[in-house]
């Protein structure tokens, strides 16, 4: 780039200045940080005529990513699906439904590609050789994959007991997993203790200010992919409370350049019961989010029971009139099954999460059955396949033998014509 288009970090709370370095809180009063824009020099090359003769990934938007440079990490993320979702929409009554699918993201499949992009890439420029991260499960495989990529040393930090799917889609990638006995709030402490200690750069610690701003690339797809328009509603799954937050502020942010028009979504949180801290903080409008001490939940991605970004997301669910919901085990795995079954999209749970709180949502009337709606879906189902043992049906046996196949698509008759065959 020519010139620079990141001023600096800016303190959310006091709004204190920061150079750009790896810090991801304010030294006064220790509010996070987040990345600050000269948009008058953004505003010179970023228009709808630049962006769409870009390449399709995200770095189509690069102006409003925080590198210096161009990327080094993650050249081939994002542009993920928008899928108008027509047969899951007439199971849930609404008229306008849309699947944002990172579930199909490269390379780890899911949206932490994004974040894990631009961290990375940020790490190389600040001179960073080992880099690290605390992980709820797709983080880990999503760092894994791209440390491999870049030729840099990773320490990845799981809570343990996390699914085999996400423990394996990191080890496979040659990097220093270790699982620690303990939740995701511990695991994360004692990687912000590892990141001061050695000087790494821990992409959701020191990191974590450049880190957030990748997952506005999914907005930006969201609008650019709607016709360059916002929908009416976001439904989005919440751990650490970051995502929900960085979609609206995509939003908001080409509303600033002109590139679309006034925003009026409505952004809406979906959490699992079992660990529903910000839920829990707008269902009772409450000032401050409790922690979940000990989260319970099969959704292990969701599970961060002291969410980082909690105040910041139950505020912007408020403000833009939207809610949050929470779902249990039993739905979440019905909400998993919905979305295979009506999109032939697999997600993992987080995803079950968010189809079954936007299915809550609409029910409580929330959620305007006539508006437009985007699903986040955030990770694979192949990574959590333990959530379906048992509850879903194990294949029919039979001898090859087309009498045997004859009498079961006899016995079968009713669903097989009920199903247009």
């Amino acid at each position: 780039m020519d010139r620079e288009l990141v001023r600096g970090l800016k303190c959310r709370l006091c709004g204190k200045l920061y150079p750009k370095e790896a810090l991801n809180f304010c030294t006064d009063d220790f509010g996070p940080l987040e990345v600050e824009y000269d948009y008058d020099a953004v505003a010179e090359t970023h228009s709808r005529e630049a962006i769409q003769f870009r390449p399709h990934n995200m770095w189509r938007y690069r102006e409003l990513l925080p590198l210096d440079g161009e990327p080094t990490v993650g050249k081939h993320v994002g542009c993920t699906p928008l899928i108008r979702a027509d047969r899951l929409a007439k199971a849930l009554g609404v008229a306008e439904l849309y699947i944002k699918n990172d579930a199909v993201n490269h390379p780890s499949l899911s949206f932490k590609d994004r974040v894990v992009a631009v961290a990375l890439s940020k790490a190389v420029e600040f001179g960073f050789h080992t880099v690290g991260c605390a992980s709820t499960g797709n983080l880990a495989g999503s760092v894994a994959a791209n440390a491999a990529a870049a030729g840099l040393n990773a320490y990845v930090l799981i809570p343990d007991g996390l699914e085999e799917g996400k423990i394996l889609g990191a080890t496979i990638y040659g990097v220093k997993v270790i699982a620690i006995k303990g939740n995701y709030d511990q695991v994360n402490r004692l990687c912000s203790q590892i990141a001061f200690r050695y000087g790494w750069g821990f992409v959701n610690v020191n990191l974590r200010p450049f880190y957030a701003e990748g997952s506005k690339s999914m907005g930006f797809e969201i609008a650019e992919d709607l016709g360059w328009r916002t929908p009416d509603h976001v439904v989005a799954p919440m751990a650490g409370g970051s995502l929900i937050g960085k979609i609206y502020k995509s939003f908001k942010e080409w509303e600033r350049l002109g590139l679309i028009g006034p925003v009026a979504t409505k952004m809406f949180g979906a959490q699992a019961t079992g660990c529903n801290p910000i839920s829990h903080t707008v269902k009772t409008e409450a000032a401050k989010v409790r922690p979940v001490r000990n989260p319970q939940t099969v959704a292990k991605s969701l599970a961060i029971g002291d969410p980082a970004d909690g105040y910041f997301a139950s505020r912007l669910i408020r403000e833009t009139g939207g809610w949050s919901e929470d779902v249990d085990d039993d739905a979440i795995v019905a909400g998993m099954r919905l979305l295979a079954e009506t999109e032939g999209v697999f997600a993992e749970t987080a995803g079950g999460v968010t189809l079954a709180v936007a299915q809550k949502l609409i029910q409580q009337g929330k959620i305007d059955r006539d508006g437009s709606t985007v699903l986040c879906i955030t990770g694979n189902g192949l990574k959590t396949q333990e959530a379906l043992h048992g509850k879903i049906a194990r294949p029919v046996v039979i001898r090859p033998d087309l009498a045997e196949f004859e009498a079961l698509v006899e016995a079968n008759a009713g669903e097989l014509v009920g199903a247009g065959a």
